[in-house]
């Protein structure tokens, strides 16, 4: 029999948690918010963007997206001129979560960044599996971006406990999408699914990830492409 008065405390004591969490996180706003006003205007823009990033990132995990979005916005852009790729593209993460218009530009824009270059692979998998989140379940870019996100975590990642985790959870991530998609519920229909999706082939996929991006982006580029290769 369910004793109410344990449900109502188990429901006060998440609430303290939290309302805690939120005072936590208010009091460090305002900390990096002194702290980005007193920067000195010659300071190190890539300095300046990861003030604005934390101080962005906060605002999207208290569900402000709209005062997250212009500060990672910013923020993007030093990173950017300053060819500090891997701050880009964690900005571009926090501006898809923050749920505002151009939020699949942003990931669009962060995914071809953690594709790219060589930054750290859990920055890429976050970001591909956002494209899975995104997308029908039918969709086959789901699949291109899980079999990207394993792809990048084997390659990517050092040896050890990390590459383990990343690794683990990229197979995860793909099994979901071939679950998903056409019903795969074994090794050897996930086998055949994997070989008739042709993701076996990097030299095929990749070339449909950048496809789903330009869909995603809708020409909604940060960068200059061209000019990076």
């Amino acid at each position: 029999m369910i004793d109410p008065d344990k449900l109502q405390d188990s429901a006060a004591a998440s609430l303290r948690k939290d309302l805690g969490e939120q005072a936590h996180l208010e009091g460090r706003l305002v900390e990096l918010e002194k702290s980005l006003a007193q920067l000195p205007e010659q300071a190190p823009a890539v300095e300046r963007g990861e003030l604005l990033l934390e101080i962005s990132q906060i605002h999207q995990i208290l569900g402000r997206g709209a005062q997250a979005w212009p500060m990672a916005r910013t923020a993007f852009e030093l990173f950017s001129a300053e060819q500090a790729w891997e701050q880009a593209a964690r900005a571009c993460d926090i501006l898809y979560q923050s749920d505002q218009p151009d939020s699949l530009a942003a990931l669009a824009n962060g995914v071809w960044l953690g594709v790219t270059f060589p930054i750290d692979p859990e920055i890429s998998v976050i970001l591909l599996s956002h494209i899975v989140d995104d997308t029908p379940d039918d969709a086959d870019g789901a699949a291109v971006a899980a079999v990207t996100a394993l792809y990048l975590a084997e390659g990517r990642a050092a040896e050890g406990p990390e590459k383990e985790r990343l690794v683990f959870f990229s197979n995860q991530l793909l099994g979901k999408v071939a679950r998903r998609h056409s019903g795969v519920d074994s090794q050897e229909q996930f086998s055949s699914w994997v070989e008739k999706m042709e993701l076996n082939d990097p030299e095929k996929f990749l070339v449909r990830l950048r496809n789903v991006i330009d869909v995603l982006a809708q020409d909604d580029w940060w960068v200059d492409r061209e000019a990076i290769h």
